[in-house]
């Protein structure tokens, strides 16, 4: 340790996302390569001696205490624990975080000393990890609220490389062993003979953490919430969700600067005759065990919704990965035929 692969397989994956900006802190990390990258981690991140680096990844995250503030991380495996490298400005996006940061170092603030916070889940502390549909998110949750982080990796290849190194890790860890348990058949392993209904998938590592996936129930509840917000007339049996992806909506700002781009988070889905734009909730569904009561909104709200027949063209960008698509609708001259998107069945 370290291998020349592992080095060389760090350094690669050592990159920040083009379309995020970062602070200079971070910047100088994902500067660093090579052996510079290990001595970095060993002398400023592991908490053990013995500890080694075994996997890095740059990805947005969210704390399940801050839901609405998505910050960039560089994310750090090793074998004792998974190390977020925080952002510094993630400190002052939202004022109900000074007793979860507990910050006693503002008098660097001013000075040339760039400071990056690091949030610590000892892989002794993690108990569960639910994978998001089709692989585009997952959510580590240990013991409490102040433990449950998760990684919009927006990147099915991101997460279960991640996925892969973890499990590899956890099997490193000595734990004491479950008791063995009984041969059980498919139908009493999966599903509850009551109900009949189907469980979401559960693999339960040998480390005794459980990885969560999602089962094909979860796609019919969406094609359901879906259906709700098109037309009545929908037949839910022919409706097809084709395409799910955590995306980015671009609102350019003008009269700024640099005419900068704000980049909204959003979830986008592509039906066989609707394109939907969704704010969901990435972090608090499923419900954690020690969560009193649900959430405050909705794992789905409807931000946008437009018919594809209302669709004019679509302009592609001329960059590299990620590409931005511009999608140009009609204007529909008889609203009435979008006021299922946005009446309000509570409202006037």
């Amino acid at each position: 340790y370290p291998s020349e692969f592992l080095m060389q397989k760090i350094t690669e994956d050592n990159q920040i996302p083009v379309h995020l900006h970062v602070s200079v802190s971070l910047q100088y990390v994902a500067g660093l390569k090579g052996n510079a990258l290990i001595e970095f981690f060993h002398g400023n991140i592991a908490e053990v001696e013995n500890e080694e680096l075994r996997h890095l990844m740059w990805s947005s995250v969210l704390f399940y205490k801050t839901p609405n503030v998505e910050v960039m991380a560089c994310v750090l495996l090793s074998t004792k624990a998974i190390y977020f490298l925080l952002d510094d400005s993630f400190i002052h996006a939202d004022e109900h975080q000074s007793d979860f940061w507990n910050r006693e170092n503002s008098d660097c603030e001013n000075s040339s000393f760039h400071l990056s916070c690091c949030f610590v889940l000892k892989l002794n502390d993690l108990q569960s990890v639910n994978v998001g549909l089709f692989d585009q998110y997952f959510r580590i949750a240990g013991h409490t609220a102040d433990h449950i982080v998760t990684c919009l990796t927006r990147d099915s290849y991101n997460t279960h490389t991640f996925i892969q190194q973890l499990m590899a890790v956890l099997s490193l860890l000595a734990r004491t062993p479950s008791p063995e348990p009984v041969d059980k058949d498919f139908y009493s392993e999966f599903g509850s003979k009551n109900t009949g209904k189907m469980e979401n998938y559960e693999l339960i590592h040998s480390s005794r953490v459980k990885f969560i996936y999602p089962n094909e129930e979860e796609i019919g509840d969406l094609a359901f919430l879906v259906a709700e917000k098109m037309d009545s007339l929908t037949d839910l049996q022919s409706l097809n969700i084709l395409l799910y992806v955590l995306a980015f909506q671009v609102n350019h700002v003008e009269g700024s600067a640099q005419n900068t781009s704000l980049l909204q988070p959003k979830t986008l889905i592509l039906t066989s005759s609707d394109l939907f734009l969704f704010d969901e909730d990435y972090i608090s569904y499923p419900l954690p065990e020690f969560a009193k009561e649900p959430p405050k909104r909705d794992k789905y709200q409807l931000a946008d919704g437009r018919r594809i027949r209302d669709l004019d063209r679509v302009l592609m960008g001329y960059q590299t990965y990620p590409q931005a698509l511009t999608f140009v609708f009609d204007d529909v001259q008889n609203q009435d035929l979008m006021q299922n998107l946005t009446l309000d069945h509570f409202g006037e």
